[in-house]
């Protein structure tokens, strides 16, 4: 069971209203131009809602879709020339009766052909019409006509010069017509060959559906849109665009860097937008039962197939909760069996998964479709190679699916109870028992009634081992959240869960050395705070147990390459010396080996009360010293700053 992430017609988001609102709209006004924004995130639902429309056209002999991927054309030189060409060619593919207009066919193309060596002219109306151009110019033009001279060495001379000229002129002027050299009037001549070319083809409405144009770089979407723009005024045409607005904002900025950010209210990328986008749709994010009603769908359908009949009467019940998701709950049990009937057994594990983990993947997800379907594949994935590998009994998908969940949205949570739990001989978390009891307790009177036991309990916590670990994770609403989700797994035996997710992190081999010293190592990577805490159960480590801990901090710090702000671990290593002082010469090689000219200022301070010895102290100021001549500004500014400040102190 893979679910697929292609566009769909099978609607399971109910945004086929979305599209028949679409629709209507279009068929309200065949005759005027229009442009439509189907707007939304990354993996929203645009590409089906497109599919969708395009499919409520199907048999209208007098409305034309075509459909355009805009990544599609990320490597023409033009792809404003590309879309528009596209546009002509598919008119004329899909309907016949134009082979015998074959006079205003290559009207078009004429046409076409002149913006082609407009935009190769530098976007004018051909300076060589109005003098004699440079022999740069000439080669430009030239050059985008295949086949017009096969030596353009030969364009030397003043007469052959104007002589190629003449032969531009004459390829691009329409019979019958005087020379035009207006780009205005052009573009409007092109217009109207367009609508002739329309009305031979007998197209009441064109309807151009165009995609991932925010997949695009920022020139090739804004040709795009150029082109889009070109049409806006030709009646009978309607385009659909399907683009994320934060990403063409984006590439409006990049395409046009030096436009003044804000004109009144809004940016000009705003702006550019809504000018060229008359009427915007967005496609909403999923809510909590939506994302359970979904979740189920995806996963009963793949066990069942689209085409079933029991799986589209389930759809036709949740499209009718759907309607109505403030009022209405999730796909329960007994509804689904009651829409499939037979096949209901074989949903079991669908409707348990979606009860589980639709709450938190809504949140998790913020309600996008592509990243629910992404986190669904990888853990049918996980479950399948346990299974190949012969352990895949030790493998229940109601764990797995809530370890995912941490390892998705909480990564910081997951790292640490997988260190906890590959260190540990059962392959169990202690605290995560504890903290799942602390998230899934109810507060209740009886509970009220007894609050010393509670802090007694509490208090005994802080006292273990874990302590700091559990506190800081009881401090989270997320991780509480996580915590409460109905399948308990502190339990568990969480190494084979861990090696499937090896191709994330190997976390055995970290543990296969540190062994029990892993939850240390995980705890001085908490908070600030939390990690000050830990000084006194840091100073009865023994010193080589202590510098096995401050290079695996080290290693991990260094692994995750960012030094611009306090990487975390930074404030665990200065109280893992300031415990065990024969650690300062490893904290100033730690420091001295830092990039200087990614790091920032936050290296030149928070060592004051760690190094204490004569030596440790002259080496931090030598290496002030070379922060504050040869790192970026900001790290110079600190670096001579603390210097000033330390020389004060002496």
């Amino acid at each position: 069971m893979i679910l697929t992430d292609n566009e769909t017609k099978v609607d399971l988001l109910n945004n086929e209203a979305i599209a028949a609102t679409i629709i209507k709209l279009l068929r309200d006004r065949p005759d005027q131009p229009v442009t439509v924004g189907v707007h939304g995130d990354w993996g929203a639902g645009k590409s089906s809602v497109l599919e969708m429309i395009e499919a409520g056209f199907e048999g209208e002999a007098k409305v034309l879709c075509l459909k355009f991927n805009g990544w599609r054309f990320q490597g023409f030189e033009d792809a404003k020339i590309a879309l528009i060409e596209g546009i002509v060619t598919g008119l004329i593919e899909k309907r016949p009766a134009l082979t015998a207009a074959g006079e205003t066919v290559k009207d078009v193309f004429r046409r076409i052909d002149w913006l082609k060596v407009a935009k190769k002219a530098g976007g004018l109306a051909f300076t060589a019409f109005t003098g004699i151009p440079t022999p740069d110019q000439i080669q430009t033009i030239v050059g985008t006509l295949e086949g017009f001279l096969a030596n353009p060495a030969k364009l030397a001379t003043k007469d052959n010069l104007e002589a190629a000229v003449e032969g531009v002129k004459g390829l691009l002027k329409p019979k019958g017509e005087g020379d035009s050299t207006n780009v205005p009037e052009e573009i409007n001549a092109f217009r109207k060959a367009f609508d002739d070319l329309l009305d031979k083809a007998g197209v009441e409405q064109l309807v151009v559906l165009i995609d991932d144009l925010d997949r695009c770089l920022p020139d090739t979407a804004i040709e795009t849109l150029e082109a889009v723009r070109l049409f806006v005024f030709t009646s009978r045409t309607a385009f659909v665009v399907a683009a994320d607005e934060a990403m063409i904002e984006y590439a409006v900025r990049k395409h046009f860097p030096y436009l003044p950010d804000t004109t009144g209210p809004q940016t000009y990328a705003r702006n550019y937008l809504e000018k060229l986008i008359q009427v915007p749709f967005r496609i909403p994010a999923l809510g909590d039962t939506e994302t359970r009603i979904y979740v189920t769908l995806l996963l009963v359908g793949a066990e069942l197939g689209d085409n079933d009949e029991a799986f589209n009467a389930l759809i036709k019940v949740a499209r009718e909760r759907l309607k109505r998701p403030w009022t209405s709950g999730a796909l329960d049990a007994v509804t689904v069996r009651t829409a499939l009937g037979s096949k209901a057994s074989r949903a079991n594990n669908a409707l348990a998964l979606s009860d589980q983990i639709g709450p938190i993947l809504a949140s998790g997800t913020k309600g996008n479709p592509r990243q629910i379907k992404r986190f669904l594949n990888t853990l049918v994935l996980r479950q399948r190679t346990a299974e190949a590998r012969g352990f895949g009994d030790d493998v229940k998908l109601p764990v797995l699916a809530k370890l995912m969940l941490a390892e998705r949205f909480l990564p910081r949570l997951f790292d640490q109870i997988a260190a906890a739990a590959a260190a540990a001989a059962n392959g169990k978390c202690p605290d995560l028992s504890a903290l799942e009891a602390a998230a899934t307790a109810k507060d209740d009177a009886k509970t009220a009634a007894k609050p010393e036991k509670a802090a007694a309990k509490g208090d005994d916590a802080v006292k273990s081992t874990e302590s700091a670990l559990l506190s800081e994770w009881l401090s989270s609403p997320a991780i509480k959240a996580w915590a409460a989700v109905p399948t308990a797994i502190g339990g568990e035996d969480l190494r084979p869960y861990l090696f499937v997710a090896k191709d994330r992190k190997d976390y055995f081999g970290a543990a296969s050395v540190l062994g029990h010293l892993a939850t240390v190592v995980e705890q001085l990577f908490g908070g600030k705070f939390a990690v000050q805490g830990l000084e006194a159960d840091l100073r009865r480590l023994a010193t080589p147990e202590a510098a096995q801990i401050f290079e695996a901090v080290r290693g991990r710090i260094v692994g995750g390459d960012s030094f611009d702000t306090e990487p975390p671990g930074a404030a665990g290593l200065a109280v893992l010396v300031k415990a065990h002082p024969t650690l300062q010469a490893n904290l100033v090689d730690f420091l001295e080996a830092l990039p200087r000219d990614r790091l920032g200022p936050w290296v030149c301070g928070g060592w004051e009360g760690v190094l204490k010895d004569g030596d440790a102290t002259q080496r931090f100021d030598r290496l002030l010293q070379t922060w504050g001549k040869e790192g970026g500004a900001m790290l110079k500014a600190a670096a001579m700053g603390v210097l000033r400040t330390r020389q004060g102190v002496r």
